[in-house]
């Protein structure tokens, strides 16, 4: 597929749910089910698209790792259950993984709670020429932290900073913090998967009832319905105050994985397209030493065929 025609079809299939500015931002404006143009029985076309745009992707990480100078970030954020997990596999499957890191944040541990919120995410960046994944990441810290304020207590945070202002200086150090990453050559995309509170029983009753997805269901999982609410809030709070054209939110429906997955894989390859990456030039020296070995590989070809005769 020519490049314009790929980018054209990517925007057009991402743009209702980029959010680069986030003042005027609410969640309710986003429907979970939304699949656009496209029906339930347009699932098999979407497939077929998903397939080209994996293809695609695979393309365009080559160029981005051979270029090796940009970084890719992609942030996962979403209720328990909204298919993160299953977009990342999908969207990610035709990558070489020589060029993508990927990294799930559970709790932190004793050592990360020894450091600041940040320091965890940091030391895990992707390098140059990599699409680095995270599975929830810094952003943890705005929102179950957040919803579950018992927690702060494990940060050893002085007292004298636990003010009514900490979830704005937090959101105010995350804005700094993706501004200066980008400045540094790492682009940054942030997805939330919005699913709708019943979508998400479905999904956790399926986990109960079929025995090779038992493994999946936490008990605690359920227990975090109870605060589904105030997850809203906080997660509208979240956009609103780190959605900037640097590093945009998608607020991406989740109630059918085959559209959540068509979405991902178009704002990954908008990204990577509006690079506009080429291979690295070949050098004057770099091409006569091709052409040397080209010599010696036909030299040692011939001969041998010769010795065999």
């Amino acid at each position: 597929m020519k490049t314009k025609s790929l980018l054209k079809q990517a925007r057009h299939l991402v743009a209702p749910f980029r959010v680069t500015r986030g003042d005027r931002f609410r969640l309710k404006d986003f429907d979970p089910g939304d699949t656009l143009q496209f029906h339930s029985e347009d699932k098999p076309r979407a497939k077929e698209a998903l397939a080209l745009g994996i293809r695609a992707l695979a393309e365009l990480q080559d160029v981005l790792y051979a270029n090796d100078q940009w970084a890719v970030l992609l942030i996962f954020q979403a209720m328990d259950a909204a298919g993160k997990d299953s977009a990342i596999k999908h969207v990610m499957s035709g990558i070489n993984p020589q060029g993508c890191q990927v990294h799930s944040f559970k709790a932190p541990s004793g050592e990360e709670l020894d450091h600041d919120f940040l320091w965890r995410c940091l030391r895990v960046l992707p390098n140059r020429g990599h699409i680095g994944i995270f599975n929830r990441s810094y952003y943890e810290e705005t929102l179950v932290v957040r919803v579950h304020p018992e927690l702060l207590q494990r940060q050893k945070l002085p007292s004298a900073l636990l003010t009514r202002r900490l979830w704005k200086e937090r959101f105010q150090d995350i804005r700094a913090f993706e501004r200066y990453l980008t400045r540094n050559g790492v682009v940054i995309r942030k997805f939330f998967l919005h699913v709708s509170k019943g979508e998400q029983q479905k999904r956790f009753l399926e986990r109960i009832e079929t025995p090779e997805k038992n493994w999946k269901f936490s008990a605690g999982d359920v227990a975090e319905r109870a605060f589904w609410g105030d997850y809203m809030e906080v997660y509208e709070d979240m956009i609103r105050h780190t959605a900037i054209p640097e590093a945009p939110w998608y607020v991406v429906p989740a109630d059918h994985k085959w559209f959540t997955r068509l979405v991902v894989a178009a704002a990954v390859i908008e990204t990577l397209v509006s690079l506009k990456l080429t291979y690295p030039e070949v050098n004057r020296a770099k091409r006569r030493e091709l052409a040397a070995a080209k010599r010696v590989l036909t030299s040692t070809s011939t001969s041998g065929r010769r010795r065999r005769s």
